[in-house]
């Protein structure tokens, strides 16, 4: 993938498709890319294309998709942020091909896709995404959807990003070589838009956390913030790799405050 940072400003949740099926060559583009995708991890994800007709497979909050793609990893621990990761690998690869995606993780025939994906017992489905080419207007159901919750809002940079510790809010002025990446996070999309993530940069190294709020875990999807963290890191990483940065992931937490509701999650070092 080329340009990260176009691809990221460019994608947008798509519900409403123009009922094409997928061409043969861009299902294979795409099934060429499942064996590409990666996380900090190293926990396997494996993806699958479901035929919504022939699996009878339904999702009320999509028009004019009948192909899916479903992502399932073993129950371990981080493997919700893997499959956020691996799984925004594919949906901006998806963006740079022409083809529209929409993170779906709870409004779905959940038991009908998890039989599509031959769940086992220790695995986990945390998400799906229908694909194909977005229609040229949104349905209003869409439209009404985007609106309450504010789809194309993003908190501000000082908001998200912190100077050492969570006492200083880090500027966009001294971010520096860090504002692409950073920027690639704030941009990045979320469960019902929360943007949880909190990231403190910190000399050669920014410490991922994640704000938690009610409501979002779930015995079979996991926590969907988790997965919304795995997208951060999967934004920041590629952009900082575009921008010529080497980065190396570790779990070591480091010696800052927190409050209650902030988590550590993951170190990314910086070359």
């Amino acid at each position: 993938m080329e340009n990260i940072a176009e691809l990221v400003k460019s994608r947008r949740s798509v519900r409403t498709f123009d009922a094409r099926e997928l061409r043969e060559e861009d299902i294979k583009k795409l099934s060429d890319f499942f064996g590409q995708t990666e996380n900090p991890y190293n926990i396997p994800v494996e993806f699958r294309l479901l035929d919504a007709k022939k699996q009878q497979l339904k999702c009320p909050v999509v028009s004019g998709a009948s192909l899916y793609v479903g992502a399932k990893a073993p129950r371990v621990p981080n493997a919700e942020m893997a499959v956020g990761y691996s799984f925004e690998m594919l949906v901006l690869y998806a963006r740079s091909v022409g083809i529209g995606t929409v993170w779906i993780g709870g409004t779905m025939d959940r038991p009908a896709f998890e039989r599509a994906m031959e769940l086992g017992e220790n695995e986990m489905m945390p998400c799906i995404s229908p694909l194909g080419y977005t229609a040229k207007k949104m349905s209003m159901r869409e439209s009404m959807m985007r609106k309450g919750v504010k789809a194309d809002r993003r908190e501000p940079f000082e908001t998200l990003f912190f100077d050492g510790s969570f006492d200083v809010p880090l500027t966009k002025e001294k971010a520096g070589k860090l504002f692409a990446p950073l920027e690639a996070v704030r941009l990045a999309p979320s469960a019902v838009n929360k943007q949880p993530w909190r990231v403190v940069a910190d000399k050669d190294a920014v410490h991922f956390y994640l704000k938690h709020s009610r409501g979002f875990t779930s015995e079979n999807a996991g926590d969907m913030q988790k997965i919304d963290i795995g997208i951060a890191m999967c934004h920041f990483a590629l952009s900082a790799k575009e921008n010529g940065m080497n980065v190396r992931f570790v779990t070591e937490k480091p010696d800052i405050s927190t409050k209650s509701d902030i988590e550590y999650i993951i170190t990314v070092g910086i070359d």
